[in-house]
């Protein structure tokens, strides 16, 4: 999934962004100052100002603006599936996407929403509950199967997928083309088992001892 900015964001304010979410990730918003991440754009402290009110608005934007990407994308992505089959490969790609690009922004997420202010909490909350309604109607339409346990099966595809920052070594780059491959095929796994009959009885386990 792309993460560029939008043509009316200026590089300048997408560098800020991108260097913000790295040193929140790697120190923790707490430990990370206003003019260390100026030094790491080329700017004095004071100058991201005319770009962020401050190391709140930051925190906030990224996190905002995060959740409202992959919501909007992934409506675009269901959008223009021919079919709910076609429609859950699309988010799975586009999820997947984020979350080998954008490893310091789930790690942020994990860690930093609660430094968020309550309103801005909440907003982030809503647009999650948005993104995880539309993949639960995906899922079940394309897995029937899944019936009541559609959500719980969602939530656990995106602690799959949302685990790479703690799967991938920090020391090597991963082959992109098989991580994402299995991934996608370990998600689809899950579904379907998800949705498959639960075993009768003890013949699940083996035999029963005598």
């Amino acid at each position: 999934m792309s993460t560029q900015p939008s043509p009316v964001e200026s590089p300048r304010r997408a560098q800020i962004r991108r260097e913000a979410a790295r040193l929140f990730a790697a120190r923790g918003f707490m430990g990370v100052g206003v003019d260390e991440i100026g030094k790491a754009v080329g700017i004095s402290g004071p100058g991201l100002y005319r770009h962020f009110a401050g190391k709140d608005a930051m925190l906030a934007d990224l996190l905002i603006g995060i959740s409202e990407r992959l919501l909007t994308e992934g409506l675009r992505r269901v959008k223009a599936a021919p079919d709910p089959a076609a429609a859950l490969d699309s988010l799975l790609e586009g999820h997947i996407d984020f979350a080998l690009d954008e490893s310091a922004l789930i790690t942020l997420h994990d860690r930093e929403l609660l430094h968020l202010p309550e309103v801005e909490r909440r907003q982030v909350r809503s647009l999650q509950r948005q993104y995880v309604e539309l993949w639960v109607g995906i899922a079940g339409q394309t897995y029937p199967g899944l019936g009541d346990d559609a959500r719980a099966a969602v939530h656990a595809v995106f602690g799959l997928l949302n685990s790479t920052p703690h799967s991938v070594a920090a020391d090597r780059e991963p082959d992109r083309r098989a991580m994402s491959a299995l991934l996608h095929r370990l998600a689809l796994g899950a579904l379907a088992a998800a949705a498959a009959p639960a075993p009768a009885g003890p013949t699940a386990a083996g035999p029963t001892p005598a």
